[in-house]
């Protein structure tokens, strides 16, 4: 398998891995700490055999400062949307992405819950619709400014769980935008903008810079993905109201 085969794959895996928990037993917090568990574990453990020479960034493993110095870095989050799927809903996912020298090159999300999955091998985006824009957000913690961005390019705002399940929702074209400034972290993001921009869609902070991926400081303040001409109406209201 080439990097892009190996995400999907590991990313899929990791998915029927939860979903099996899910149908077990197990239930409420403890579901979603076994799940996060057994997933990381399933996805580091395959990584270290299939791709020895590269470093891994978990958001369930211990970071070691060594991937700092490394070109090829696995950023993973083996489960994103915890609460959503100990709670039984299916806005969650598995992100699973490679960063070449800071850039996201590889990745894919797959969304168990639903049996849907995109990768940077494959993906393709549905076509723009005609209806009013639809914006996602955080379904715990909507972004400041999501309200004025929204009046400002006429779209109605939706919560949603997971990063990668909104990415997804993009992608799919069952929405138009994802806003997020609240604060992330490499892994939360990579994945789903390794697969939104081999999709062709906008991914990219909210003053439109790169996210660069492998920092020492594995936090990213904001995002924004979007269907292209949605995306620039979308930075160029943000640049007004930031200037």
């Amino acid at each position: 398998m080439d990097d892009h085969q190996l995400a999907a794959w590991l990313a899929q895996r990791a998915g029927e891995l939860l979903v099996s928990l899910r149908d077990g037993p197990i239930e409420g917090r403890a579901l979603g700490f076994v799940g996060d568990q057994a997933a990381n574990a399933f996805l580091v453990s395959s990584l270290k055999v299939l791709r020895p020479d590269d470093h891994i960034l978990s958001e369930e493993s211990p970071d070691d400062p060594a991937r700092l110095s490394a070109s090829r870095v696995w950023i993973i989050d083996p489960l994103d949307g915890t609460q959503e799927y100990s709670g039984l809903r299916s806005d969650w996912a598995v992100h699973v992405a490679l960063a070449v020298d800071g850039v996201p090159f590889a990745g894919a999300v797959a969304q168990p819950g639903i049996g849907r999955s995109f990768d940077t091998a494959s993906v393709q985006a549905a076509p723009g619709s005609d209806r009013r824009p639809i914006m996602l957000v955080s379904r715990t913690r909507s972004p400041a400014g999501a309200e004025a961005l929204a009046q400002a390019i006429g779209a109605e705002i939706r919560p949603m769980g997971s990063a990668g399940a909104k990415t997804a929702a993009v992608i799919a074209g069952e929405a138009d935008i994802y806003f997020h400034a609240g604060g992330q972290h490499e892994w939360d993001n990579c994945a789903p903008v390794a697969v939104a921009l081999a999709a062709g869609l906008v991914a990219c902070r909210i003053d439109g810079s790169a996210i660069r991926y492998n920092q020492a400081d594995v936090k990213v303040p904001d995002l924004l993905i979007a269907r292209a001409d949605i995306g620039r109406a979308a930075l160029e209201a943000l640049a007004a109201r930031l200037a």
